[in-house]
């Protein structure tokens, strides 16, 4: 013995509930605010401007007979000095 019942079959396509026409009018008014407000957000978007890379940092060490012993310099400043550091 089955569990199962028979289900109801007929040939005639059932007929659309009665919201139909609203549930197809709320649709076309959405799609129309959602395009109307994708062109608006086009149109006040502010535009990527391309991001500047810094330069890279040069650290420079001169330990030779014109320049201080042991002096560190960071992109062309004064930073600090290595005492007894006579090479890098």
């Amino acid at each position: 013995m089955t569990s199962l019942k028979p289900l109801p079959w007929s040939p005639v396509a059932p007929r659309p509930p009665w919201s139909a026409p609203a549930r197809r009018a709320a649709a076309a008014a959405l799609r129309s605010a959602s395009a109307l407000l994708a062109r608006l957000a086009r149109r006040v978007a502010v535009p990527k401007t391309a991001a500047v890379e810094p330069l890279p940092t040069t650290i420079e060490f001169y330990a030779s007979a014109g320049a201080p012993e042991g002096a560190l310099y960071l992109d062309g400043e004064l930073v600090g000095w290595l005492p007894g550091v006579k090479r890098l």
